[in-house]
């Protein structure tokens, strides 16, 4: 199985992945999600790790069953060959009401196949009021007039 766009990544192909990055990771569905990385892909997530797609999977179950109403914006950093490097920012609410935005940086590699290979993910966040969200499209897909994070000045 291939998942285009493949490296090497031009900066048209590189922001193309990071948007199909960003799309699948805003429908939360974990097992779609995990079919973008390989089989023996490695993730360093804040303090978790996994090896393989299964725990990547599980990671990401675990992940949006606390996280609800969880929304996404991704921006290309850098790219070259097979490497990617975006920001990011998310938001979401706990069980208990609170808001949260986390802010993020990740470090992709890629096979050939265009698999996600190696995953490594610092994230910091903080509690929002609900009224300092800023993150307002209905769940799902990121709408393409939507403000990116350099337009929200983050």
């Amino acid at each position: 199985m291939s998942r285009p766009p493949l490296p090497p990544f031009t900066h048209d192909t590189a922001v193309q992945k990071v948007r199909l990055a960003e799309d699948g990771w805003n429908t939360r569905d974990a097992e779609k999600v995990a079919l973008a990385y390989s089989l023996n892909t490695r993730w360093r997530n804040r303090v978790e790790f996994a090896t393989n797609r299964s725990e990547a999977q599980a990671f990401l179950t675990r992940k949006w069953n606390k996280e609800h109403e969880y929304r996404l914006i991704k921006e290309l950093w850098a790219f070259t060959g097979n490497r990617i490097a975006v920001r990011y920012a998310y938001e979401y609410r706990d069980d208990a009401g609170q808001w949260y935005r986390a802010y993020g940086n990740e470090n992709w590699l890629f096979a050939e196949d265009g698999l996600m290979s190696d995953r490594h993910a610092s994230i910091n966040e903080m509690p929002i009021a609900e009224a300092d969200r800023k993150f307002h499209w209905p769940l799902g897909r990121r709408p393409d007039d939507y403000p990116s994070l350099s337009e929200f000045g983050m």
